[in-house]
């Protein structure tokens, strides 16, 4: 089945008339009928009841009717999609982020990139390091931001943006609020809030099993601001990466012998091609002012 044979269809079924039809298609009469007969024989059936100057759809072509009009409706919004893509009036980028990285973080970014591109729609995706991995790996997204991914794939394109610490994050009434310093020793007694989604949980909770601190009985919280919602409450204390407390205006302590630092990057996929609006967002990324986070 041919698309200029479902228009032929559509402009007989409109015209109830073979010749104003292929006027109207600007196709000469007999190459109209040829391809409707051609039609009909592949659906097993006719399709119009033809007269002299009046022809009426049959049963069959009553029934073909709403799923040919939708099949060609589909093709020209599929068609319209495609040159506005191509032209610039629509921008599709997609992103993942991390579970770790607050939308905050790129906002400013996107706010500029909206500037440079009117028809810009961005489409979002959350996920651990190897989620994240994964998504650029099946073509879901065009870039990342995350901190590492545990993944070593010789594909990937890594721009680091800005490398931080960690500190300890607890509420304003909390007994350690006041310090800006805390000794692991302090935390043995905590309950902590545990960020199973960052990108080094496990690292942390190594690092901490060393020191005689034991997270079970923690807490699993599955995002930022949910953790930000049960430190205000009182419900424990978490260990965060400074990007994370400055956003939701945590108190933080920086905790000794606790040598814990990631860094944020822009991954891509090498070689793959990028649209404009993603090649440009990459470039305000790389060129944005990161000094407020740390240096790369």
């Amino acid at each position: 089945m041919e698309m200029h044979q479902i228009r032929y269809f559509l402009a007989v079924s409109r015209t109830l008339n073979f010749t104003r039809a292929a006027e109207e298609c600007h196709v000469a009469q007999p190459s109209l009928t040829r391809a409707i007969k051609l039609l009909e024989e592949e659906l097993g059936g006719d399709l119009f009841r033809r007269e002299r100057n009046l022809s009426h759809l049959t049963e069959l072509g009553q029934r073909m009717l709403p799923l040919m009009q939708q099949c060609y409706e589909s093709a020209l919004s599929a068609k319209s999609l495609a040159t506005s893509i191509k032209t610039g009036t629509i921008a599709p980028v997609r992103i993942a982020l991390s579970r770790s990285i607050g939308m905050e973080l790129v906002i400013p970014y996107l706010t500029e990139l909206t500037r440079a591109f009117r028809g810009l729609e961005l489409k979002f995706q959350r996920g651990n390091g190897p989620e994240v991995a994964e998504y650029l790996k099946r073509g879901d997204v065009d870039l990342a931001i995350a901190g590492p991914l545990g993944e070593s794939w010789e594909r990937l394109d890594v721009w680091p943006l800005f490398a931080e610490s960690f500190a300890l994050a607890v509420d304003q009434k909390h007994r350690l609020a006041g310090r800006n310093t805390v000794d692991l020793a302090d935390l043995r007694e905590e309950r902590f809030l545990i960020r199973s989604y960052c990108e080094q949980a496990s690292e942390l909770s190594t690092m901490l099993r060393g020191q005689g601190i034991t997270l079970a009985g923690g807490h699993q919280v599955a995002n930022e601001s949910d953790l930000a919602a049960l430190l205000a409450s009182n419900a424990g204390v978490a260990i965060v990466p400074m990007s994370t407390a400055m956003h939701h205006r945590l108190k933080l302590a920086k905790v000794g012998k606790l040598d814990l630092r990631r860094t944020v990057a822009v991954y891509a996929v090498a070689g793959r091609e990028r649209s404009p609006a993603v090649s440009a967002l990459i470039k305000l990324l790389r060129a944005g002012d990161w000094s407020g986070y740390g240096a790369a």
